[in-house]
Parts: C-alpha cells; sequence; structure tokens
C-alpha cells in the first residue's frame, strides 16, 4: 500500500532552487551563482575566483541529501557546492561555472562521491576546467561498508563519512597548501574513513507516493543515500544490537574497508538520515563509543553526532569511523564557518542579495569566432576526409550495433552513436579544420550536445583530453607525434573517469592496442598514413576480441557469460568502426610517396 506524503513544498521541481534561497537567506557568507534554474551552485560570498589566493574545495551531487553539500560552504571547509536536482548528478555545465566561480591561480579540488553520474559529469568538468587554463585535481569518495567487495568498476558507494573528507581539505586549503598537498591529505583521509547505514523507512521523493518496501517491525542493512535496496532486510533489533552489527561490519578484518585495528585511534561521526530524532541518535551515540572502547580496543578522540548527510525523510542513521592521527585530528579541529559542521550564525544580514552573474568561460574567443576557414590547408583537409569517412562508418553501422546492444545491452547503442555522426557531419562546416586542436574540441562540443548517455559523456570527455593535449603543443603544425601523444591521453582520461581499462570489455579495448601499435609504427619509422592504417586493423582485433571477455562495466557486467560470447562489444566495434575508416580514408587521399 502506498500513500501520498505530507510535504511542506510548492512546486516538487522548485524544491531545490527554493532551498538555495533560504539557506542563503539564512547565513550571512553563503551566496549562489545567477544561473537558475540549470545551474544550482553555493559559493562562499567573500571568494571571487580571479583573486582567490588559496586552493578551492568545491564538492556537490544530487539534492535531498541537506545539509551536503551546500551546508557546508563556508570558510575552513567547502569553497563553493554544485547542486543537482534531488538524487540527480548535477550538470557539467553547472559544475564548470562553480570552478569558474571560485577557483584562483592556486587551482581547486573536486571531491566526488562515488557514483557513475557524479564520476563521469564532475569528470569531464574537470576536463573542460583543464582546458581552459584551470589546475583541477579530482578525489572520488568510497566509504561503503555495507555490501561485499564489489565486481568490476562500480566500486564503494561514498556515504558520510565524505563530510569529514571535505573538513580535513578545506582545513588544509585554508592553512595555504598546495593543490597537489590538499589532494593528497583529502586522498588520505577518505582511504581511512568507513561508513555504514541502516534504516527503518524509505525515503519520498517531493511530489511522489510513499514506497512501502519495508512492512512493519522491519529495518533495512546498508540501505543506500538514495533510498537504493541495502545487503538485507531483517526484523527492528534494539539499538544495542544494531549498534554492535554496524560497527563489526565495518571494522570486519576479512573485507579490510578501513586499516583499523586494535590500539587505533579513531574518530566516530554518528550520521541522521533525515527523519531521526536527536534523541535517537544521541543513544545511538552513547552505545557506539563504549562498544568501540571495550569491544574493539579502540580510543574515541572526537565523536559528532547530527544530521550532515541525509536522505530526504528517510528514519534511521548511519555510523563512520575514520582512523585518526594528530594530522586529521588538527585538521578536523581547525576553525570553519560552515554552518552546518556546526559553527554559531555570525556576520550582519544584508537587506538584499543580488546573485552573482555567471562567469565567462574561459576558451570563449571574442575576437576570433570559430567558423570554416576560407581556404584549407592541408591539415584541415586531411581532418575534414577523416571526419566525413568515421562519421560514415558510424551511420552506415547503426543497426548493427543496435542488434549487438540487444543482446548485451539496452539496443540503442549504434542510434546513439548515429545520433553523433549526424551531429558531426552537419556541424563540420562551421569546423575551423585548419585548427586542429579547435576542431576536435568542437566534436566534443557536437557529441555532446546530441548523445545521451554514458556514451555521450565518454565520447565528449575523450575529446576534450585530446583538445587539452593537442592545445599544449607548441608547433604551429600538430604532427603524427602530436596525434599519437592526444589518443594516449584521450584514453587515459576515459579510463581514470569511466573506471575502465583494457579486458573490461569497453570502446577502450578497441583504442588501447591501436594507440600501442600507432606509437610502435611511429617510431619504427612508418610513414604516419601507413602507421595509422596498421593501428586501425589493431582496433578492429581488440573490438573482436570482446567476444572472449567478461564485462566489468556498463550493463553488459549484468549479463552471463554464455550471451556475451555470442557477440563483440558495441561500444568497441563502433570505436574501431570509425578509427578504421578515418585511417583507411586518409591512406587513400594522401597515400606515403
Amino acid at each position: 500500500m502506498a500513500f501520498q506524503d505530507k510535504k511542506l513544498i510548492n512546486n516538487p521541481n522548485d524544491v531545490v532552487i527554493e532551498f538555495i534561497e533560504g539557506l542563503v537567506e539564512t547565513y550571512p557568507g553563503l551566496q549562489y551563482l545567477d544561473g537558475f534554474p540549470q545551474v544550482k551552485v553555493v559559493l562562499r560570498a567573500d571568494v571571487s575566483g580571479g583573486s582567490y589566493d588559496k586552493v578551492a574545495v568545491i564538492s556537490g551531487g544530487g539534492s535531498g541529501h541537506e545539509p551536503a553539500h551546500a551546508g557546508f560552504v563556508g570558510e575552513g571547509m567547502l569553497t563553493a557546492a554544485i547542486c543537482g536536482d534531488v538524487f540527480a548528478s548535477p550538470p557539467v555545465d553547472s559544475i564548470l561555472a562553480g570552478i569558474r566561480a571560485v577557483t584562483g591561480p592556486r587551482g581547486c579540488l573536486l571531491i566526488v562521491k562515488n557514483y557513475t553520474g557524479d564520476r563521469l559529469n564532475f569528470g569531464l568538468a574537470a576536463e573542460q576546467a583543464k582546458s581552459e587554463g584551470y589546475n583541477v585535481e579530482t578525489v572520488i569518495v568510497g566509504d561503503d561498508c555495507a555490501l561485499p567487495p564489489p565486481r568490476g568498476i562500480a566500486g564503494r558507494r561514498g556515504l558520510a563519512g565524505t563530510i569529514l573528507v571535505h573538513k580535513v581539505a578545506g582545513a588544509a586549503a585554508a592553512s595555504g597548501s598546495s593543490l597537489a598537498d590538499v589532494a593528497a591529505e583529502a586522498r588520505r583521509a577518505s582511504e581511512m574513513v568507513g561508513t555504514m547505514g541502516v534504516a527503518l523507512s524509505v525515503c519520498t521523493l517531493p511530489g511522489q507516493v510513499t514506497p512501502d518496501r519495508l512492512g512493519p517491525g522491519k529495518m533495512e542493512l546498508g540501505l543506500g543515500i538514495h533510498g537504493e535496496p541495502g545487503a538485507a532486510v531483517a526484523d527492528l533489533q534494539p539499538v544495542d544490537v544494531i549498534v554492535s552489527h554496524v560497527l563489526k561490519q565495518i571494522l570486519c578484518p576479512e573485507t579490510n574497508y578501513v586499516p583499523i585495528t586494535r590500539g587505533s585511534r579513531v574518530v566516530l561521526m554518528v550520521n541522521g538520515l533525515g527523519a531521526t530524532p536527536t534523541m535517537e541518535l544521541m543513544i545511538t551515540s552513547g552505545k557506539a563509543v563504549p562498544k568501540l572502547q571495550l569491544e574493539h580496543g579502540l580510543a574515541v578522540d572526537r565523536v559528532y553526532t547530527g544530521s550532515f548527510m541525509t536522505s530526504l525523510d528517510m528514519a534511521g542513521f548511519s555510523i563512520s569511523i575514520m582512523k585518526a592521527d594528530q594530522a586529521i585530528l588538527q585538521r578536523l579541529d581547525a576553525p570553519t564557518k560552515a554552518p552546518y559542521w556546526p559553527v554559531g550564525v555570525d556576520g550582519n544580514h544584508p537587506p538584499a542579495k543580488i546573485p552573482v552573474p555567471l562567469p565567462p568561460s574561459r576558451s570563449t574567443k571574442i575576437d576570433e569566432p570559430l567558423g570554416r576557414p576560407a581556404q584549407l590547408n592541408e591539415q584541415g583537409r586531411i581532418l575534414e576526409v577523416a571526419i566525413e569517412a568515421a562519421a560514415n562508418a558510424v551511420q552506415n553501422l547503426r543497426d548493427e550495433l543496435n542488434d549487438w546492444d540487444s543482446k548485451v545491452g539496452d539496443g540503442d547503442c549504434g542510434s546513439t552513436m548515429y545520433r553523433g555522426a549526424t551531429a558531426i557531419l552537419e556541424d563540420m562546416r562551421n569546423y575551423p579544420l585548419n585548427d586542429a586542436a579547435e576542431t576536435v574540441n568542437e566534436i566534443g562540443a557536437s557529441v555532446r550536445r546530441v548523445m545521451g548517455g554514458t556514451s555521450g559523456i565518454l565520447y565528449t570527455i575523450f575529446c576534450k583530453a585530446a583538445y587539452a593535449q593537442l592545445k599544449a603543443s607548441t608547433q604551429s603544425v600538430v604532427t603524427s607525434k602530436n596525434w599519437a601523444e592526444a589518443l594516449e591521453a584521450s584514453i587515459a582520461a576515459v579510463s581514470k573517469y569511466g573506471g575502465a581499462s583494457a579486458g573490461y570489455r569497453t570502446l577502450l579495448d578497441a583504442l588501447i592496442p591501436a594507440s600501442a601499435v600507432l606509437q610502435e609504427r611511429l617510431n619504427a619509422g612508418d610513414d604516419p598514413a601507413t602507421a595509422f592504417v596498421l593501428s586501425s586493423e589493431a582496433a578492429v582485433a581488440g573490438a573482436e576480441s570482446t567476444k572472449h571477455m567478461q564485462a566489468q562495466a556498463g550493463r553488459s557486467s549484468y549479463v552471463s557469460g554464455e550471451i556475451l560470447a555470442s557477440v563483440p562489444d558495441p561500444g568497441a566495434m563502433a570505436a574501431a568502426s570509425w578509427y578504421k575508416a578515418a585511417a583507411l580514408a586518409v591512406k587513400e587521399k594522401y597515400p606515403a610517396p
């Protein structure tokens, strides 16, 4: 049985915007960017990116976890928080706006919870920002200890332990540390913390009915912060029993999720999930401390109790345990003005707040508008031939890709790739083909505009990384060696943000061998066109070899090995197709002398 829940809201679609408006009215030290409804960014009112002399620390994610993340914006913690819609990763443009608004010459650190959408969107934003000249580092936090070690690349989910990482990183940045040092401290903190949650109810999204997954007298162990099912449903037990189970799970030596052993010093965080009274949270903390001391032999140096990262109106709590040393304790004890760490509300309340204008992109060229040159040079003609051949090959493969994908995925790989290829062919008339780097960047923009899903953002990351690599070259003409380096950089970026590598049954299984052969043949002295063709043969062989691989990424990772063995990976075949078509077209048009 389901029923409409009662909420103190107006239009369910406006809850995030109206939350931000109320937040900045409450706390004088906070502001927001004037980009509603697409851009929802909360930032420190005293920070301007162009002149900020410390490392900016930025985090964010889907809304519904308040006070995370916007409530932790303040001196000594986050410089900005990027708010997505409820339980939805913020869009790339919103993340970019936040980076541009608060990042100065010292650079910025992105702290990202380990969910695919957050990794990809923050990853693409990071690559775009780097291409604009910003110094950006990223730390992924996955502190979930509820589920067995995962298969494939999904990894552990990011939970409330992320807040402790925010505090360590924010204090390090406030002390004047370099970007590399702030990132190192945040990464180390993320490796020291483990979290597990327990829910007594599921959450209700604004404007929707309350699900009835948990019956009377039941609790769910290891429930995710988006309401996703946990490790097990069990009968409700006294809090003593629940706390014992959670602590044993986090500190389990078999999984070894956290490097905590008897005699360690630790920090405890008891976090309410949204509808748990403070009384019950304090009871939980009161039971957890002696159990950590007496049953696990740990010294509890700090205890934080409250609601830090919630799941709307979910009843329940999570427990986070972080291994502590003097350096971490110093960062946790450092002063902060972030309102929900918590600190008092201070500062004069202005009579009115005018939103900060959205900053322009550094990549915008006002005096040199991009467009097709009146006359193509040799490089431009080669690019035109290669791009047209690659896009036509993808269009011609649409039905075959869809057929393969219907067996191992959701059946739309061909249609998605077709949309991207069509957009590239349409937009090519305006590509600045004499400028290789800018052309690659424009291809990425075409793909990003029309290609949805994981393929679209992975190819956009691919193009953005290649653009940044080509742009870094000081030579006026892009050489074959430059192209090989750009391909290598693109593969590294896709692997970094997508999580896959060789053998995972993805497009990288076509591109990695192609990159290796291309560099090998160029180093051996082959002419570039021949090296390109030989590397394309390696791409095709790599794509076809995916029939014999067990998928570890994407929807294919849920498909049985018997079915996977009947077809190659569609994404790898698509990559091999455009790569080979481009190579053959260049070879035919410009044969070696």
